[in-house]
């Protein structure tokens, strides 16, 4: 199998750059969970502490999403001029957050599963180090969330230099890869909240059953979380992007006279950039493939367009109102006065 090309590549298919800020803040916080995971997984077996082994591994699956997002990030940077991607290698950040909605959805499902499990068979429940452990948990989130945020921002910063010309309702960052990471810090953050009201209620009141039942709502409410970005992320991934206001401004550029659009393809390859293939027919020999690009240049997010254009002629029935081409109605020239 040949991997050369065999033309030569002269368009620049590097359509979006990874935030050097978002990864960089996303590796800071996978190792700082991945050593918070280990404290706690060696905690719990020095001590015999099912609290603290429970939360260690509950960590170590964020550990892993975030860790994913980190490499997500690397890699979309190392192929960005991969020549075999045909669109950019900015769809790598959406995949990761698309498996990290997935691992979302996985530790919901294993909290209930405890939860329901801690309901039917209640177990002595060691307060004093669940709360530290909880306490601790709570912390290293915190620290997570604003070292992620801060990383966000700069990435909007950064993103808003690129694209300060774009247009208001098309101009918000889509960093998904990002997002992912930050939903499993305040995912963990969250349970970290509701593990230290369980406890504070099963150790001063005797309210055994707060603990699964907080278990239970904390998993509903990530379910939901999970949800919303396996959406947002699968529509990306599918190219479902024909009901977006791009599409109306795309119609709107081409269509003008005697021009009209006969196929249309709109895709997402960037943040805020889009791709689009046309297929079009004129009866106005000045319109070219050149003009209509120029058309679509005044919209900042489309970076690459692929234009079919052809030249349409009047029928040659005297009474027929229809393009031979295209099938369009055409109106037809008044008669003559003599």
């Amino acid at each position: 199998m040949h991997t050369e090309t065999r033309f030569p590549c002269t368009h620049n298919r590097v359509f979006d750059t990874a935030s050097v800020a978002a990864e960089r803040s996303t590796w800071i916080v996978a190792w700082l969970t991945a050593v918070t995971m280990v404290v706690e997984i060696t905690a719990g077996w020095w001590f015999n502490s099912m609290a603290l082994l429970a939360d260690g591994w509950h960590m170590s699956s964020h550990t892993l999403a975030i860790g994913l997002a980190a490499v997500a990030y690397a890699a979309a940077r190392r192929y960005a001029g991969d020549s075999r991607f045909a669109f950019g290698t900015w769809k790598i950040e959406v995949l990761s957050g698309f498996v990290s909605a997935i691992f979302l959805l996985g530790i919901a499902a294993m909290m209930v599963v405890g939860s329901v499990e801690r309901i039917i068979s209640p177990q002595p429940i060691h307060y004093r180090e669940a709360m530290l452990v909880a306490v601790l948990g709570l912390a290293v989130n915190l620290a997570c969330a604003l070292i992620l945020n801060h990383g966000r921002r700069h990435a909007g910063h950064e993103h808003g230099h690129a694209h300060h010309h774009a247009h208001d309702h098309h101009a918000h960052d889509h960093d998904f890869n990002m997002k992912a990471a930050y939903i499993h810090v305040l995912t963990d953050a969250f349970t970290s909240v509701l593990a230290i009201v369980a406890l504070a209620g099963g150790w001063l009141y005797g309210w055994g059953w707060l603990d699964p039942a907080v278990g239970i709502a904390g998993a509903i409410l990530i379910a939901i979380w999970a949800k919303g970005l396996i959406v947002e992320t699968g529509k990306v991934l599918l190219d479902r992007e024909m009901d977006h206001p791009v599409v109306h401004d795309i119609v709107e550029s081409i269509e003008t006279g005697d021009t009209h659009i006969n196929d249309l393809h709109v895709w997402r390859v960037g943040k805020n950039a889009y791709s689009c293939a046309v297929t079009a027919s004129t009866h106005d020999a000045t319109i070219t493939a050149a003009v209509i690009r120029a058309r679509l240049a005044t919209h900042k997010e489309i970076v690459h367009s692929t234009i079919e254009l052809s030249l349409c002629s009047r029928s040659n029935s005297a009474t027929d109102s229809t393009c031979e081409v295209c099938g369009n109605m055409l109106a037809m020239p008044a008669p003559r006065k003599t």
